[in-house]
């Protein structure tokens, strides 16, 4: 029989006041209201990556009708949102669900500690300044942290760099005293960072240079949704909304099969439409032709092809190369030419981090990189822990969306069964390494594989990427599924499916022909 503790104690505790961790509040306000909850944030502000990022033109690399929350329609023009706008929203959502004065800053979570004998965490939270940790009990967390380390990005050792005259800058800590104005601007790297960064900062410095080893594949879409604009003028707010969000959806799943399936296909007509807004004579071949398949690694976007807009105004250029040493007065690749710059911005990466605490099950140390994921939501073998981890072939909120209805399914049924207690139960098998999380190549998540969990080969333990596939697993089948074990006093029952089986007929009979007719456009 478990005991409750009852000083400090929350039913729900969530890690992380961002995107996903104000989402997740929301999610359990909502679906389980006699839940007590708190959110602890180790930073000063709500947010996330839309607080700490500062850097010029910080925006999303993928569509508000899917990165925005399914309970609160984006309502903006632009579908691909500047950061401000972005941090904006989740500051709204906070304060329209009364989630704000349950948000507590400075709370860093450094240590979690769960007892079977009384079937509560022990939540250590370092709070602000004081020197011991304040502990908190709760019979369930949910971690809303993301996937990187917000304290330290990536960045390799440049040979030559203490010889640089100029001011370096990584973008995770943009310096708010940087004057590029009139300035020469060399960018390293070439991925969603590097290529937001080079048309904002093109507009008032002297000239932009991205330096890339190795060419990234960079598409235009409009910044404003012409379908979008056109739903929103003649349907009511939340079922335009709803379509569009289903579109955009659609269109992302047809898209990533139709480059992993016919990569012939998407690169013609990367390349097609790469080249019609480049300069005439610009060599195309060279600096925009990956040697990798679309969606081996994420894809780039260039909101109205600002990117390429950029490039034929003069303002800004692309050399791939490899650097030899920094020197002086700029940047010398390996061909022997030397690129003129009075800032270098080291546009390198993330380094990844998932749930950097002390963790401890009855006293046993646990290495969350050596558990599985469960359905994309928890982890093997350990009970009442929860993550928001979203997608990495389309925009992070849909599968967090799915994970935290998941959670709150599945607090529910714990409730009206009287449980206490569920662990996705997975037998250790001495040599299962499990396979990575993730199949891209990109640098950042193959340097942070042997930081994040593993996935298995079939269900509930493999991440499918897919959200029609995860909609089914976290929105309609039965919690109980003969993997997750539940302890207390309750019996094991059925529980309902969230969507009666009619509006899935529904859904299928109009999602069938649509994903037909844009499979065949595609």
């Amino acid at each position: 029989t478990c005991s409750m503790a009852a000083t400090n104690h929350y039913d729900v505790l969530i890690i992380g006041a961002g995107l996903s961790g104000v989402g997740s509040a929301v999610h359990v306000a909502t679906k389980c209201p006699k839940k007590t909850f708190l959110v602890f944030e180790a930073r000063e502000s709500v947010g996330g990556t839309w607080d700490l990022f500062q850097y010029p033109g910080i925006r999303s690399d993928s569509d508000m009708f899917t990165l925005g929350y399914d309970f609160k329609p984006w309502v903006e023009a632009k579908s691909i949102a500047d950061g401000p706008s972005i941090l904006k929203y989740i500051k709204e959502t906070a304060a329209d669900h009364n989630i704000t004065d349950k948000i507590k800053l400075k709370h860093r979570v450094v240590g979690l500690a769960w007892s079977s004998d009384t079937c509560l965490w022990t939540v250590s939270v370092k709070v602000a300044d004081q020197a011991e940790p304040v502990l908190y009990t709760t019979s369930f967390v949910i971690t809303c942290t993301g996937y990187y380390n917000y304290d330290k990005g990536y960045k390799p050792e440049f040979p030559g760099e203490k010889e640089f005259k100029g001011r370096v800058v990584h973008p995770q800590f943009w310096p708010k005293d940087l004057d590029y104005s009139g300035k020469k601007v060399v960018i390293i790297g070439s991925g969603a960072t590097a290529v937001t960064l080079l048309p904002s900062m093109a507009k008032t410095a002297e000239h932009v240079t991205m330096l890339q080893r190795s060419p990234t594949y960079i598409f235009a879409l409009p910044a404003e949704n012409p379908i979008a604009m056109f739903l929103r003028r003649w349907l009511p707010s939340k079922l335009a909304y709803l379509i569009i969000r289903w579109l955009f959806i659609v269109q992302s799943i047809v898209l990533f099969w139709t480059a992993r399936n016919k990569p012939e296909r998407v690169k013609r007509v990367i390349f097609k439409e790469t080249k019609r807004r480049l300069p005439p004579g610009f060599d195309v071949q060279k600096h925009f032709s990956p040697t990798y398949n679309p969606w081996v690694q994420r894809l780039c976007l260039a909101p109205d092809g600002d990117f390429f807009e950029a490039i034929c105004d003069g303002k800004a250029s692309v050399v791939t190369d490899t650097i030899d040493t920094f020197t002086p007065a700029g940047i010398r690749v390996m061909s022997g030419d030397e690129i003129p710059a009075d800032v270098i911005i080291t546009a390198t990466g993330l380094n990844m981090q998932v749930l950097n605490v002390d963790m401890t099950v009855d006293g046993r140390a646990v290495d969350i990189s050596k558990q599985f994921f469960y359905k994309g939501a928890m982890f093997s073998n350990v009970p009442n822990l929860a993550i928001a981890l979203g997608y990495t072939n389309a925009s992070w909120t849909l599968k967090a969306d799915l994970n935290l209805t998941y959670v709150c399914r599945l607090l529910n049924y714990m409730d009206a069964h009287g449980y206490t207690k569920a662990v996705p139960a997975r037998e250790e098998i001495p040599g299962d390494e499990g396979l990575p999380w993730a199949d891209l190549t990109s640098g950042y998540i193959q340097r942070g594989l042997h930081l994040v969990p593993k996935q298995g080969a079939e269900a509930p333990w493999k991440l499918y990427q897919n959200y029609a596939r995860d909609y089914w697993q976290m929105k309609v089948r039965d919690v109980v599924d003969g993997v997750m074990e539940f302890s207390g006093k309750g019996k094991q029952a059925p529980s309902p499916p969230l969507i009666p089986s009619w509006v899935l007929v529904a859904l299928v009979a109009v999602a069938v022909p649509v994903f037909a007719v844009l499979h065949y456009v595609a």
